[in-house]
This record gives structure tokens, C-alpha cells and sequence, in this order.
């Protein structure tokens, strides 16, 4: 078991193809993506991968997850939100290895078959603002334009 701050990725490893994610919410099938993988996302993980990958910002105060695909290819390329009481279940096909990386840092290879779930954690963190004057939307704005502050 692995906790995750920002994202949890399901995605291709060394060999640059496709793989095949079969996606399920809540045990509910919704699609299954051809893609280079799909991301699951906190509100704090928003700005980062999944912002890459076309993913919308969700507030810092925001419970629900993102749940999108990394350059799908000929599939579902929809982003949804997702209530945070959602479970996610990714199961992985493909004919070479693939990945699952948590917040970008531990990366676990995976075998064709093997489904990944992923749900909200009863455990919760707290973060201590330095500047709390700053707005999260006047700091957002400063930062997408690449300055500091």
C-alpha cells in the first residue's frame, strides 16, 4: 500500500507504446483507455502532471480526484471529477512492461493483468502557510506565468 500527496500514475515503463487501462469507478466499468497511461489526482497534485496532461486545477481545498488519461490514442479523452468517496480501479493490459508511479518519486513495475485501486485515505495532512496573505488564484496566476512568488 502506498500513499499518495499529488497523483497516481498508471503508465507505460521503458517501451514508448500504448498500454491498455481498463478504468472503474466504484466498481461501475466506465472505459477502457489506449493511452500512454492514466493519472489519478488530488487537488494538490492538479498543478503538477496532471496539468501537463491537459487535467483542469481543482481548488488546494477541493476533496474531489481527477481522474484522465496521458495522451490517449483513439479512446476516451475526457477528464472527469470525481467525488472524493469515489474508488478507482485501473487494471493494466499490454504486451510490454508497464509502470505505477505514486507522486513521482516511487515507481513499481507492473505485470499485464494487474489492477491498481486507488481511493481517498482516511489519514490526512495538515500545511503550514508562510504567507498567508498570498491568495491561492493570485500566486496560481504568478506561477503559471513562470515567476516566483
Amino acid at each position: 500500500m502506498f500513499y499518495a500527496l499529488n497523483d497516481v500514475a498508471v503508465a507505460h515503463g521503458e517501451v514508448a507504446r500504448v498500454i491498455y487501462v481498463e478504468a472503474s469507478v466504484d466498481g461501475e466499468p466506465l472505459t477502457t483507455y489506449k493511452a500512454d497511461g492514466v493519472i489519478v489526482s488530488t487537488a494538490t497534485g492538479s498543478t503538477g502532471y496532471s496539468l501537463a496532461a491537459g487535467g483542469p486545477i481543482l481548488h488546494p481545498q477541493a476533496k474531489e480526484m481527477l481522474l484522465l488519461p496521458i495522451m490517449p490514442h483513439l479512446s476516451a479523452s475526457y477528464k472527469l471529477v470525481l467525488p472524493s468517496t469515489s474508488t478507482v480501479k485501473l487494471c493494466v493490459s499490454a504486451r510490454h512492461s508497464a509502470i505505477l508511479t505514486v507522486d513521482g518519486h516511487i515507481a513499481t513495475p507492473l505485470s499485464s493483468g494487474v489492477c491498481v485501486t486507488v481511493k481517498r485515505s482516511t489519514s490526512t495532512i495538515r500545511f503550514l502557510r508562510i504567507h498567508t496573505d498570498t491568495s491561492f488564484f493570485g500566486s496560481l496566476e504568478k506561477r503559471l506565468k513562470g515567476k516566483q512568488g
